[in-house]
């Protein structure tokens, strides 16, 4: 599957099963928080509410039901929610 629908805080933005979801919410104007995109921090952890990814290793602690964005590829359309509010850029959320 090469298009799909990203869900987040509410937002739907058009995506990928190629990119990580922490890319894909970046380029729609999506700013979620990180510092390492390499899954040692987890600052950028989220909760997957519905669909599935690939979650690559990573080091940072994820909980039940929690994702790292910089390490998930979504494998179909997902939800997740983080417990921040987002900065949102004046780009298209529909992509």
């Amino acid at each position: 599957m090469s298009r799909l629908t990203i869900k987040v805080n509410g937002q739907e933005v058009h995506g990928n099963s190629r990119e990580s979801l922490l890319t894909q919410l970046e380029s729609a104007g999506i700013q979620p928080e990180y510092q390492c995109r390499n899954g040692m921090c987890g600052a950028c952890r989220c909760k997957l509410k519905s669909g599935a990814v690939d979650q690559q290793d990573a080091m940072a602690f994820v909980g039940s039901n929690e994702i790292l964005a910089c390490r998930s590829i979504p494998k179909a359309d997902v939800e997740i929610t983080f417990n921040y509010e987002l900065i949102t850029s004046l780009k298209s959320l529909t992509g």
